[in-house]
């Protein structure tokens, strides 16, 4: 779930060839359709590096500036079944609000004053991931992580928020209006797709206190892992910068942050939001050391061996041992991010 602090979910298994992998869901269609589409590159304030902005209730004033047009990005959606709705392998838009974005033609090109935009930006980003994580190997030399129909609901739900959910066979991902919709930022999008994937992992993942927070840590991970290869900005580590315009006063604004200094146990409040960001950390720490390929590679894979209500050094043990499959230079990377933030001991 993303509130003010975020979102949540997820848990793991181990790490193990595709081959060896276990019975699976059935798999997608082959949808090797594609089309051209306009989004934000993750967000405005990230791409245009323009605090400034806010919301204005839904207006499109960037398309009248030359500059400020700067951030719509123009794309190629991918993995589309062919229908000429969004739908494809990893992602099915579904729209309670306006109609559903088509492709008439010349592609999905819509503003953001548009709920299609909206929907644009939520088969994107959710593809985008799944692509992103297939690169690294999961679902080839891997075993295969959430490479499943993602349900995205493009919701006017009363709240500013958006969250996942799963446990009615669903597996759809809410995402939420009011203040910046959170569909235009690509992060809050790729932040719910992380507690997709851990669910997927781990079945029930984050039936603990930890085990939440670790599920928010991974999702801001993964939403700045995920968006700094697709859409480098200036300032990766700052989660959300655009959709946190609408509830933070500081600049920069962001939800959260994963380069920050808490550490555990002292800093924990109890908040799985909060508590994620010593999570968060860790993994950027591994990022930083390793390079993002192999640090992604590390850090999900390891996901499959946790379980369901990990405690947070539980989990991190988990990690390290994944990081020695990789070479001893790794596991030294791995443990000492850990041993920065107190989840793990020096050797």
């Amino acid at each position: 779930m993303r509130t003010r602090s975020t979102i949540a979910i997820a848990a793991v298994l181990a790490l193990a060839p595709a081959s060896t992998a276990g019975a699976a869901a059935k798999p997608p269609p082959a949808g090797g359709s594609t089309a051209r589409a306009q989004v934000f590159f993750p967000n405005p304030v990230a791409s245009l590096g323009i605090e400034s902005l806010t919301d204005q209730k839904d207006a499109d004033f960037f398309s009248a500036d030359p500059l400020l047009a700067t951030a719509y990005h123009r794309v190629t959606l991918t993995n589309l079944d062919g229908t000429g709705t969004l739908s494809g392998d990893y992602a099915k838009v579904l729209s309670n609000t306006g109609k559903a974005a088509t492709n008439t033609g010349s592609g999905f090109f819509y503003t953001r004053d548009q709920d299609q935009f909206e929907q644009t930006m939520a088969y994107y980003w959710v593809t985008q991931a799944q692509r992103y994580i297939q690169s690294l190997g999961f679902g080839s030399t891997l075993r295969a992580v959430n490479k499943r129909q993602q349900l995205l609901r493009i919701d006017q739900f009363g709240g500013d928020n958006s969250f996942f959910r799963e446990g009615t066979g669903k597996l759809t991902i809410t995402l939420g209006k009011g203040g910046v919709d959170d569909a235009e930022d690509g992060e809050v999008i790729l932040h719910e797709y992380g507690h997709s994937v851990q669910d997927n992992q781990v079945p029930g993942f984050g039936s603990s206190e930890e085990a939440g927070a670790i599920g928010e840590g991974f999702g801001d991970y993964l939403a700045v892992t995920v968006s700094s290869a697709v859409a480098p900005t200036a300032d990766e580590p700052c989660v959300a910068d655009w959709d946190s315009t609408s509830y933070t006063t500081t600049v920069p604004h962001c939800l959260r942050r994963v380069d920050g200094a808490k550490h555990y146990p002292e800093d924990l409040v109890g908040e799985v939001h909060a508590d994620g960001e010593i999570w968060s950390r860790a993994l950027w720490d591994i990022h930083n050391a390793l390079g993002p390929a192999l640090a992604d590679k590390i850090i999900i894979g390891a996901q499959f061996g946790f379980a369901a209500d990990t405690s947070m050094t539980a989990a991190a043990a988990q990690t390290i041992r994944t990081a020695a499959q990789y070479g001893a230079r790794a596991a030294r990377a791995v443990r000492a991010a850990f041993v920065a933030r107190g989840l793990a001991t020096p050797v």
